[in-house]
C-alpha cells in the first residue's frame, strides 16, 4: 500500500532536503514528490509563495510504528507548518503523465480513439510520434499507460508526482 501525507511548508531553500533526509534517514523512499506554491486558508495575509503544499507518497511496508515516528519527526521540522496523512482519508488524487509514442500517420485514428476512451489528450503531433498528456487519479494514469504501451513502442514518459486535496469542508 502506498501511504500518502501532505505537508504545508515554509517555502524557503533546503526545507525540501530536510524533508527528504528525514524520509531516508529511516529506510523510506519516495515513490512519489510533488511540491508547489500553494495559498494556506488558515493564514489570510500571506499570498501565494510564502508555503508550499509537499504531497509525498511512500511505500507502507514498513513497520507502521515507524511511519508514525517519520510524520511526528516531520511535524517537529522548524519550517514545517501542518501534516496531514491522507493514506485513507476522502481526498481528490491527481496525476499527470505526457507519453512519446511511435505512431505512423496510418495509426493515429486510433490513438485518438484511446485518447478519447480515457478522456486524454494529444499535446504534439510528429512525422512518426505522437506526445499524449493524460490527467486524472493514478489508476487511470497507469490504465492508460498500459493500453498505450501494449500496442505503440512507448519513446519517452514523464509523470508527475501525485497531489491531492481534500473533499468537502476539511483542510489538506
Amino acid at each position: 500500500m502506498k501511504h500518502t501525507i501532505a505537508a504545508l511548508v515554509n517555502n524557503r531553500p533546503g526545507v525540501l532536503a530536510k524533508v527528504a533526509g528525514l524520509f531516508a534517514r529511516r529506510g523510506y523512499n519516495i515513490d512519489s514528490l510533488a511540491v508547489g506554491p500553494t495559498i494556506y486558508g488558515g493564514d489570510k495575509e500571506a499570498g501565494a509563495g510564502k508555503y508550499s503544499r509537499m504531497t509525498i507518497v511512500v511505500d507502507d511496508e514498513g513497520d507502521p510504528r515507524i511511519m508514525d515516528q517519520i510524520e511526528k519527526q516531520l511535524d517537529k521540522l522548524v519550517d514545517v507548518v501542518h501534516i496531514s496523512d491522507h493514506t485513507r482519508a476522502d481526498v481528490v488524487r491527481r496525476e499527470l503523465a505526457l507519453i512519446k509514442i511511435d505512431c505512423p500517420p496510418a495509426k493515429r485514428p486510433e490513438i485518438v480513439a484511446i485518447c478519447d476512451a480515457f478522456r486524454a489528450q494529444i499535446d504534439d503531433i510528429g512525422q512518426e510520434t505522437v506526445i499524449i498528456q493524460v490527467t486524472g487519479a493514478p489508476e487511470k494514469v497507469d490504465g492508460m499507460v498500459q493500453v498505450v504501451g501494449a500496442t505503440y513502442p512507448i519513446q519517452e514518459l514523464v509523470r508527475t508526482g501525485r497531489v491531492v486535496l481534500a473533499r468537502g469542508d476539511r483542510a489538506t
